[in-house]
């Protein structure tokens, strides 16, 4: 998948600034896509450049004009192009595993502090994670957007957990490596 049809997509509800476009991307598709606030802004030129999208300057005051993005017809066939293509798995590329393969070699104290860290970052994010959840669940009526989003959100749960779940058979399997060393 592309930057390019992650923005159209998101700016498929609403027009948006570049800014907007990163907070969206914060709060809605960090669980599978992470994009800096840089790389947004370049590929809006680009996708600008191709007529997928266009801009309207907004009048702030003391500040210069803001860039309201918004998708074009062009800009929208293009996303549903895009759409009817099929998907591929992304490939894994983990430094993680790499150390954890390459773990028979190497002080297993090291691995294990790798992955106590790791496991913590996994459940501090799924814990924001179903923060956001609690929030999708409190809607008595959700849009059939807040709907869509919501699936999205329960992936990047259970990604998170499944992190956990990994980290917790790696280090049980090294506290019994560790045992039989002793």
């Amino acid at each position: 998948m592309a930057l390019a049809h992650t923005i159209l997509t998101v700016l498929s509800e609403h027009p948006a600034s570049g800014y907007d476009i990163s907070k969206q991307f914060e709060r809605t598709v960090s669980c599978y896509w992470k994009a800096s606030q840089q790389q947004i802004y370049r590929e809006l030129g680009k996708i600008e450049e191709k007529g997928w999208v266009a801009y309207e300057l907004e009048p702030q005051d003391g500040k210069p004009d803001k860039k309201i993005y918004a998708i074009t017809p062009s800009g929208r066939a293009e996303l549903h192009r895009w759409y009817g293509e099929p998907t591929e798995p992304t490939p894994i590329r983990e430094d993680l595993l790499v150390k954890v393969l390459g773990g028979a070699h190497m002080p297993n104290d090291i691995l294990i502090r790798e992955l106590q860290r790791r496991r913590q970052m996994h459940l501090d994010q799924r814990l924001a994670y179903q923060a956001m959840k609690a929030q999708y669940q409190s809607y008595a009526q959700p849009t059939a957007q807040e709907r869509y989003r919501y699936l999205t959100l329960r992936r990047g749960l259970r990604y998170e957990q499944d992190w956990i779940d990994w980290c917790d058979e790696v280090l049980e399997f090294l506290r019994q490596v560790n045992a039989v060393e002793e």
